[in-house]
């Protein structure tokens, strides 16, 4: 197989990953329930809101959001870690390569993933730094005038978070057909319609999340 059969693989699990992502977005537009990062946005306002009204958990909302904190820090360490275990193994073959024109696609597919890691250790750290300040205000007592000014941040810090956390574990999900590429080009289709049933389950919400109505964040 020459090179050009590679870039077609390449272009094919890439269109096919377009298309659901595109999907993806569209239905999240028209129905929020049906997709997971809506109607999971929906719950934790929800939860806030819930929350801001009980007098005495502010001790359960803050240890619910330090869970939620570590588990974004343990998705950053991993990212941090396999980006740096990418950026040793693919920095050699990177200033060794030579090439006119088209680069080639090992090289392109080693860029690529370690882009697609630093973004999941961006994701996740921006996740942990709204999980943080939601905190600060959900610890405040519930009859304090600050609390109630700062409510609306921290519902909205809340699903920032929640969302960021979501993008920063689907990056971990995509390296998949990267890694493949990387290893057998011509498997990278195969390992794109493997992937997008693995998202097609991350991106289900509960039977129950069809209360959410109306476009949401």
């Amino acid at each position: 197989m020459n090179a050009s059969h590679d870039w077609i693989a390449f272009g094919i699990a890439t269109i096919l990953f377009a298309i659901y992502e595109v999907w993806v977005l569209w239905v999240g537009w028209r129905h929020p329930g049906r997709i997971a990062r809506s109607a999971h946005a929906f719950m934790r306002a929800s939860w806030v809101d819930a929350l801001s009204r009980q007098p005495g958990f502010e001790i359960v909302a803050v240890q619910a959001l330090r869970n939620s904190l570590m588990s974004a820090t343990i998705a950053a360490s991993t990212a941090a870690l396999a980006l740096m275990g990418t950026v040793s193994l693919a920095s050699s073959n990177i200033q060794a390569a030579t090439f006119d024109g088209t680069p080639p696609l090992r090289i392109v597919l080693e860029i690529l993933l370690m882009a697609t890691l630093f973004a999941s250790y961006v994701c996740s750290a921006m996740s942990m730094r709204y999980f943080s300040h939601a905190g600060f205000v959900m610890s405040m007592p519930i009859t304090a005038p600050e609390r109630a000014a700062l409510n609306p941040m921290a519902k909205e810090y809340v699903k920032r978070a929640g969302l960021l956390y979501s993008w920063a574990l689907r990056f971990f999900l995509i390296i998949a057909p990267l890694v493949v590429g990387i290893v057998r080009p011509l498997a990278m289709p195969f390992m794109t319609v493997a992937l997008v049933v693995a998202l097609w389950f991350f991106d289900r919400p509960a039977r129950l999340a069809h209360v959410v109505q109306g476009p949401t964040a």
